[in-house]
């Protein structure tokens, strides 16, 4: 709280006084960096090798380091950063496709991964704030250059923060701080409007502003980032880059019935975008004028609806009309319905649950007893491995169950509503977990297991994995099923029955593994206690990474 309030007080002094001042080591002629002005950066990055994405990462992150300690002129070096800049951006894109779908926790490499692409945004924006400085401090050479320098801070310190939505981490708040300062100063300045124009290799220009960059950064944040996909993050960023211009900020917030919302963030906070209702209004808000932007999201799904595909409409060549309709339709409600609040709101908690995952493992914990083969095994390796694990357990404890490789992880529910809950592991180390990942999760004050889907997963800045769950409505009870109109060895697969709740309108449906299903499948389904009886696969409900949740009907066969 202290620190908060002599933030504040910093910041309002700043703000009356167009004073910035930002946190730069000292530099010295005693540091030899590879090159020392644009013409030798240019031959460097001629010589630069890019087969090798580490190595050349590595030696571009050892350079920059190097180049924003030495002494040097700010126009030379804003220069020298420019001529650098494209060539970091590409292989930043490159290396950090390394971690797209990875579970969470990253492991040890991953982890180095990480650690490397975000040194390296932040050094990148050290080099410009240490040009922002000196045009501060009144470089009359730089003196012309003061909005250029003020949009390459704000879109490298959003990029930072990116980096850590697109990879499931926490950040520190402080890179708020820096955000909301970087850009009070831009207005105080009147810089945030101006144009900055930029022309890649290919002749490609783009025109981009400080307050578009400030945009980017506070819509990214703002969309639910947990709840989606790494690779539907990184073409977030790239649409907002293109939608920033629909957006404005202002001073003053108009309420207008039927029309979206404006948003809002406080400039001496260390928080994002939040609605414009929840702020109390002082000098220091500024709202986001957001009715262009939902008309601009509900033209391009209407369009999308009438059959133009996602390259007539400029959103890529990766997205097929249904993925894109509905991320749109995600953002359009995130950033337009004021859809923050939940239709059934969590309530705090604080009570400890079991939590298994994978399918055989989440098997054997609901039925007391490893998952089996019956018959049909397919070798003699795969055949002892069963021998071994098959041996039926009618009274296995926990503790059996997990010597014999099924994990069963202790977890701290933090708050819990009739569809879902958030929790955060106990354990110190444990699974890794994929959003859209199925699990079963047992309460303390609970008999039995339910089955839940991953919905987003997060590391907090302690280390502690987080993950929100949606439960999957029933009782699941643990089945084995087979493919009858596949080869008579086809071995068994775990499954899990979930009963109709005809009050919610909610139909018989079976747990699969994925790519199991298909329309009018007949499957083999084999109770616990050796019955047997032949279902007619329905409809697919529900996909997740690992599993699939479909309807189905009785059948003869």
């Amino acid at each position: 709280m202290k620190g908060e309030v002599e933030y504040t007080v910093f910041f309002l002094e700043a703000f009356s006084n167009f004073m910035l001042t930002l946190p730069l080591e000292p530099t010295s002629q005693l540091v030899c960096p590879a090159f020392k002005d644009e013409a030798s950066c240019t031959h460097w990055l001629g010589q630069l090798q890019l087969t090798n994405l580490q190595q050349a990462h590595g030696q571009l992150l050892c350079q920059l380091n190097k180049l924003n300690s030495y002494t040097m002129r700010g126009l030379e070096r804003l220069n020298t950063i420019e001529v650098l800049r494209e060539t970091l951006c590409h292989v930043q894109d490159d290396f950090s496709k390394k971690l797209i779908g990875k579970p969470l926790p990253l492991n040890e490499n991953e982890l180095i991964i990480f650690k490397a692409i975000v040194q390296l945004w932040q050094s990148l924006n050290g080099g410009y704030q240490r040009c922002l400085q000196a045009h501060i401090d009144g470089d009359r050479q730089l003196a012309k250059h003061g909005a250029l320098l003020c949009q390459r801070c704000l879109h490298f310190s959003g990029m930072e923060i990116l980096e850590y939505l697109r990879t499931g981490y926490e950040f520190e708040p402080q890179l708020w701080q820096q955000l909301h300062k970087l850009y009070a100063y831009a207005e105080q300045c009147d810089f945030h409007k101006v144009a900055i124009t930029d022309t890649s290799s290919e002749g490609t220009q783009t025109h981009r502003s400080c307050l578009n960059s400030y945009v980017v950064t506070l819509l990214a944040c703002y969309a639910h980032p947990a709840q989606l996909t790494r690779w539907q993050l990184q073409h977030l960023t790239r649409w907002l880059s293109l939608w920033s211009t629909h957006v404005t900020i202002a001073q003053t917030c108009e309420i207008v019935t039927d029309e979206a919302q404006p948003l809002a963030v406080d400039l001496s906070s260390t928080q994002g975008l939040q609605p414009s209702g929840d702020l109390a209004h002082s000098d220091t808000i500024r709202y986001l004028v957001m009715t262009p932007l939902s008309r601009l999201l509900h033209e391009k799904i209407t369009l999308l609806q009438q059959g133009q595909t996602p390259q007539q409409l400029d959103l890529g060549d990766h997205y097929d009309s249904s993925a894109c309709m509905e991320l749109l339709d995600f953002l359009y409600q995130s950033w337009c319905k004021n859809n923050r609040k939940r239709q059934n709101q969590r309530q705090p908690i604080a009570k400890t649950a079991d939590l298994c995952y994978k399918l055989e493992g989440i098997f054997a914990h609901l039925s007391g007893k490893p998952f089996k083969q019956r018959e049909h095994s397919i070798d003699v390796e795969a055949g002892q491995r069963v021998e071994w694990l098959g041996r039926e357990l009618p009274l296995a404890q926990n503790k059996e169950l997990v010597e014999m490789g099924y994990p069963l992880e202790n977890w701290q529910m933090e708050n819990e509503s009739v569809i879902g809950a958030r929790l955060s592991r106990l354990d110190s180390i444990g699974g890794r977990f994929n959003d859209k990942q199925l699990v079963a999760l047992r309460p303390c004050d609970a008999q039995a297991f339910i089955l839940c889907a991953i919905a987003w997963t997060n590391v907090a800045q302690d280390s502690k994995l987080q993950i929100g769950v949606k439960y999957l409505p029933g009782l699941p009870e643990p089945v084995s099923v087979r493919s009858s109109d596949l080869t008579p060895s086809t071995v068994y697969a775990p499954a899990f029955l979930l009963p109709a709740l005809p009050t919610l309108n909610i139909p018989n449906s079976l747990i699969l593994p994925r790519d199991l299903f298909q329309v009018d499948r007949l499957v083999e389904l084999l109770y616990l206690d050796g019955h047997k009886c032949y279902i007619h696969l329905d409809l697919s409900m529900e996909r997740g990474i690992d599993y699939e949740r479909v309807s189905y009907m009785p059948a003869q066969k």
